[in-house]
């Protein structure tokens, strides 16, 4: 499972299991700032989802070929298939599946071309609840940062996503998420940051601690 610790890698997880695939373990690249592949907002913390998931977490700091090395190790543990998030992108999804098929594994996109206003509805039902740790779009602001988006939440973005014209769930990189809780978590994340201006409507959330409670 290919996961930057953010909404779609997690959600494609939890679909995943309920179609009988078995998560051997979690991987994550911490790309360059200026990847158009990989999300490198808060991806440390993807080593708590992975303690509250109960599976192995293999993590590497490079350019973005440096992917394909985590698929090795995934398939040296006994994975067939490559299990990601990817929404929309074409770029993305056939990086991935050219790294996935070159480390002899199966690329799987089961959110590829979901309708992404009912997929952002559909993640508040299904139990997610994630944060935005980076906005960098006209339309959002630095008042989504830090805290764990609502039902009223993603209907403002969606508001907000018509009117701008940005993609409701962020797949052309105006926003990045971080999940705290999803239904294949035993315990939950809690995290303690500040909110750091990158540049000209760009907006981190920076991690400062992040802690597995109990539910």
């Amino acid at each position: 499972m290919l996961t930057s610790g953010g909404k779609d890698s997690n959600y494609a997880a939890h679909w995943a299991a309920l179609h009988g695939f078995e998560i051997c373990c979690l991987l994550t690249l911490k790309p360059p700032e200026d990847s158009e592949l990989l999300q490198f907002s808060a991806v440390e913390t993807v080593g708590l989802q992975a303690k509250a998931m109960g599976v192995e977490w293999i993590f590497e700091e490079g350019e973005e070929g440096a992917v394909r090395d985590l698929m090795v190790a995934a398939r040296e543990r006994g994975a067939s298939y490559l299990v990601s998030g990817a929404l929309l992108s074409d770029y993305q999804r056939q990086r991935l599946g050219y790294f996935a098929k070159e480390a002899g594994l199966v690329p799987v996109n089961p959110l590829w071309r979901v309708d992404q206003e009912k997929y952002m509805r559909m993640l508040i039902r299904h139990g997610f609840e994630f944060i935005l740790v980076r906005v960098a779009a006209e339309g959002l602001g630095p008042e989504f940062l830090g805290r764990v988006i609502t039902a009223e939440d993603v209907e403002e973005i969606i508001r907000r996503a018509r009117r701008y014209g940005f993609n409701p769930a962020f797949e052309g990189g105006e926003a990045e998420t971080l999940v705290l809780r999803a239904p294949l978590y035993k315990k939950k994340i809690y995290v303690e940051g500040e909110v750091v201006k990158r540049g000209p409507g760009d907006w981190v959330y920076v991690i400062r601690r992040a802690e597995l409670r109990d539910l």
